[in-house]
């Protein structure tokens, strides 16, 4: 009896490895199928997609022209989702986000209301410089992504799942803008740096998309494929020591004693709600990896993208010429 019983975990086992291997090579080949169409931004790929496998929201930070709207076309393609883009401007109300309700005559003369949903009612919505919207459009928008439902004439209505936003910011032109007030930036799970990609990059890209045809992505997974790994994401063991590794740091990034000798260079550090990200996040990346529990070394990678918008340094260290990505770097030096 004792036997068949261990042959049945034996069995559910090999199942849920089974299982965990399907859904690794899923997310592998959305990566590979984003890969073809957007190039010399393997990091930046990859940490948007880590923040769709943890069930979350990412800030892109980058000049014009360098594939953010592309990257959020070309992931709704691989990953089997509904992607819609919205360009933020200083005029838009957030009706034009969430929806409106309009009122409607049937064949008898009843009038009665009818919800029309905005694009927010997407999987993978794009919200382009969302910094130039004002504060009321930003912040509807951030209440939708918080409670992944919107209320409008006081009805709820529930967006679709999987519900993603990656939005977008431009490090330049500031004139103009409403900066996101640092609650709302504690709402994404990372912030993602798009940076120039290399010659060889920009060589390819020269080639690939002033020819007759453009690459076009394949999907590669479908909206249940996702949700399966996002809980799969959640099902990750996590080791002793990653978790050690993930306080410390997250810890030693707040004004106080555990910053030791930073401590004079933080004005305000990342909450408790830094530590639930970076946690989804490793195991995130450990996934894409095609290993089954992260490392230190996922805690090390992934640290600037998930602390840099959750802290400020002060005026006496900004002074000295210091940045977050410096002090950053300086913390994570003490683990391992």
């Amino acid at each position: 009896m004792a036997s068949a019983s261990g042959e049945s975990i034996e069995k559910l086992e090999d199942m849920i490895v089974r299982a965990a291997e399907t859904t690794a090579a899923h997310v592998r080949a959305a990566k590979d199928a984003i890969g073809t169409v957007i190039f010399g931004q393997e990091q930046v790929v990859e940490r948007a997609l880590i923040t769709v496998l943890s069930g979350g929201h990412a800030l892109l930070v980058g000049v014009p022209g360098l594939a953010k709207t592309k990257l959020v076309e070309t992931m709704g393609i691989a990953l089997g989702l509904d992607a819609r883009r919205v360009q933020f401007t200083p005029d838009l109300m957030p009706s034009d986000i969430l929806g409106s309700e309009v009122l409607e005559e049937n064949t008898a003369g009843k009038r009665s209301f009818r919800f029309i949903p905005g694009p927010v009612f997407a999987q993978l919505l794009m919200a382009d410089e969302i910094n130039r919207a004002s504060p009321r459009t930003q912040s509807a928008l951030l209440q939708a992504m918080q409670e992944q439902h919107v209320t409008v004439a006081g009805a709820r209505h529930d967006l679709p799942k999987p519900f993603h936003v990656l939005a977008t910011q431009n490090p330049l032109e500031q004139e103009g803008t409403y900066p996101l007030p640092e609650a709302q930036l504690d709402r994404f799970i990372m912030e993602v740096d798009v940076d120039y990609p290399d010659i060889v990059a920009e060589r390819k890209i020269l080639f690939d998309t002033t020819g007759a045809e453009d690459s076009q992505a394949k999907a590669a997974m479908t909206a249940e494929d996702l949700i399966a790994a996002q809980r799969l994401v959640r099902r990750l063991p996590v080791g002793e020591s990653v978790v050690e590794a993930i306080l410390q740091l997250v810890r030693s990034a707040r004004p106080g004693v555990e910053a030791g000798d930073l401590g004079h260079l933080i004005s305000w550090g990342p909450g408790p709600r830094a530590s639930q990200a970076l946690m989804l996040a490793v195991r995130a990346r450990a996934l894409l990896d095609n290993r089954f529990a992260p490392s230190i070394d996922d805690v090390l990678e992934l640290a600037e993208p998930v602390l840099k918008h959750r802290m400020a340094l002060t005026f006496a260290a900004r002074a000295e010429g210091e940045t977050v990505g410096n002090v950053i770097k300086r913390l994570k030096s003490r683990i391992g």
